[in-house]
């Protein structure tokens, strides 16, 4: 073998050696305690109710779980090009390689950059380190140390996990989804997921090698991330194929060399399916659906002198099309419908706007306690040491205890006036139900505070909460992936939103009324996105269908509409009534800046019926 080939060999033994840490049970432990497990399990039962999942397999539980701890991962990291100043902060320029010292070596640090500080002229050392339990600690570095330590915490929490070396000079992750039946790309720097072509399509990569590293063995799968086979052939010049295959091989086998038979035939049937799947001509593959951005993770201008940055610096892991998706959105409904009971029984009691105001912060503080509680096992105990407060609670108990049954929760008012708060249902139901609640109050008392008295503050209160309508299916002229998709419209979630990446100059979105009802448009609420004002709506179309979607006929249209503040919820009334519709459809003809953005997004839509 030449030098490039031999060097080639080196590279591939050390990172079996790195993979084989990931398994040290004592470097696992101490890994999991740096995540929050419970928070993530939570956020992954969400994630798979919001898709309509109350009951899901162990199997989607895991491969959701997976996909929050890459989201999570995503923000716990932090992607160095340059390391801050240790002595006084500021930034610093490369200056030269080091040596490492000793403390360095014991964490695989073999190579140390050293950085001038640009303002105090004191040294920094960069140290390069390889062992995944010092990155826990650092939580810091560029596509090597953030593959690596993500990789780890794969292992750590069972996943099978592989470690994906990319020649041309980048890393990732790769896990087995037992719910999908295959491996699974991963890029924790980019938070992507199952997007092989990224790095060809998105970064105009021009890929050579691809290999996988696992406790189980190595792998050449340059072709899963390919569809220009024929373009990538001659640039794999580096080693002679049969003798990469057969390096590779070897390498399988040793690690293999201590696993039962069984665990060896499953192992061989999984190969030969993935080398199956791997064979498909990726040539011959239509790429003309495939639009993904450019990288993220780095300085622009470093992205920019390795040609890995997109035209579109706005960048979108879009959907061209998106799926029917069943709204999980039921709760929202009894929520604002929670809230009307406990706003007229606040009305009905006569209560001043101050004691109003005092009252809804006082839910406030008990919905946030509820929040902060263990999620499966969620109870509070509202005592206060307030005369006045208990006589408040037990005027409103009646209300306060509609409310809380909105949110899975049961409730008992004990003879000395404390409230016992405690679920009532499947944990997940109120996980769903606290964000919604906490926004809505929120935007309540803002509300209430801007108006001279509670009596008019009820009469101007935005929200039109009778018979909104809910768990009818959504459809989108397209989505952003995972972040923007179309359901989040109708979430009640204020953080959340409706992305469309290519929907400035015109989207639309549709609603299927549930089992096919007929129901009478009445009004409908539009709450701009948390950022982003340039791609607000500004006019547009509504429409409804008898027929499901075959035809349409006009019911409002709304011009230079402007939201001046970020999660502004705004309330129209439908020009023409007396449709009984099953589906309804907004068409967003352009956005605040068509100029400066491609795209649309919206922060929630709301629809209202005739209540009869």
């Amino acid at each position: 073998m030449d030098d490039s080939a031999e060097k080639c060999v080196r590279r591939i033994n050390g990172y079996i050696d790195q993979v084989r840490l990931y398994e040290d049970p004592i470097r696992q432990e101490s890994a999991r305690k740096t995540v929050p497990v419970e928070e993530l399990q939570e956020k992954a039962l969400v994630s798979l109710a919001k898709e309509g999942k109350y009951e899901p397999s162990k199997l989607e539980q895991d491969h959701a779980f997976l996909l929050q701890l890459l989201f999570w991962f995503k923000q716990s990291f932090r992607w160095v090009n340059a390391p801050s100043c240790e002595h006084c902060g500021d930034a610093t320029t490369f200056q030269d390689m080091g040596n490492p010292l000793p403390s360095e070596l014991q964490f695989g640090a073999n190579r140390v950059e050293v950085y001038g500080c640009n303002s105090c002229q004191m040294v920094t050392r960069f140290p390069r380190f390889n062992d995944p339990i010092k990155l826990i600690e650092t939580r810091r570095g560029r596509c090597g140390e953030w593959a690596n330590c993500f990789t780890f915490y794969c292992r750590v929490f069972g996943y099978e996990s592989r470690f994906i070396l990319d020649l041309t000079d980048h890393v990732w992750t790769e896990c087995f989804s037992h719910l999908l039946g295959r491996w699974m790309h991963l890029d924790p720097c980019e938070g992507v997921y199952d997007q092989p072509l990224l790095y060809e399509m998105g970064w105009n990569k021009k890929l050579n090698y691809v290999i996988a590293f696992s406790i189980d063995g190595v792998r050449d799968v340059t072709k899963y991330y390919t569809r220009k086979w024929i373009e990538v052939l001659p640039r794999r010049d580096i080693i002679r194929e049969e003798i990469l295959s057969n390096l590779l091989a070897e390498k399988t086998r040793q690690c293999r060399s201590t696993f039962t038979s069984q665990l060896l035939s499953e192992l061989e049937d999984r190969d030969e399916k993935e080398k199956q799947a791997r064979e498909i001509d990726t040539d011959a593959m239509d790429n003309s659906s495939v639009s993904l951005p450019g990288r993220q993770s780095g300085d622009k201008e470093w992205r920019k002198s390795r040609l890995e940055i997109d035209s579109d610096e706005e960048g979108s892991l879009s959907s061209s099309a998106c799926p029917v998706r069943k709204c999980a959105d039921e709760h929202v409904t009894r929520i604002y419908e929670g809230f009307q009971s406990i706003l007229s029984r606040l009305l009905d009691e006569e209560f001043s706007k101050s004691t109003a105001i005092e009252a809804l912060v006082f839910i406030q503080g008990i919905v946030t306690n509820l929040k902060k509680s263990s999620f499966r096992t969620r109870r509070v105990l509202v005592d206060s040491d307030s005369d006045e407060m208990k006589t408040l609670l037990h005027r409103l108990f009646t209300s306060l205890k509609y409310f809380l049954g909105a949110l899975s929760l049961d409730s008992n008012l004990d003879t000395d006036g404390r409230v016992h708060i405690w679920l009532a249902s499947e944990p997940v139901y109120t996980s769903l139900a606290l964000p919604v609640v906490l926004d809505a109050l929120e935007e309540i008392i803002q509300d209430i505070n801007k108006c001279d008295n509670f009596d008019r503050a009820f009469l101007c209160i935005p929200r039109l909460k009778f018979n909104r309508m809910h768990s009818g299916s959504v459809l989108a002229s397209g989505e952003e992936l995972p972040s923007g998709i179309a359901t989040s419209a109708f979430d009640g979630i204020r953080s959340s939103k409706w992305e469309e990446p290519s929907g400035a100059k015109g989207c639309w979105i549709m609603y299927k009324v549930l089992d096919n009802k007929k129901e009478e448009l009445v009004a409908y609420e539009l709450m701009s996105a948390n950022d982003g004002s340039e791609r607000d709506p500004m006019d547009w179309l509504v429409e409804g269908s008898e027929d499901g979607g075959s035809s349409w006929h006009l019911l409002d249209e709304q011009t230079n509409q402007i939201f001046d503040n970020r999660s502004q919820r705004r309330s129209f009334f439908v020009a023409k009534t007396g449709h009984l519709s099953n589906a309804f459809r907004f068409t967003f003809l352009t956005v605040r800046d068509i100029d400066s953005t491609s795209k649309f997004q919206i922060g929630s839509i709301d629809l209202y019926s005739r209540k009869f």
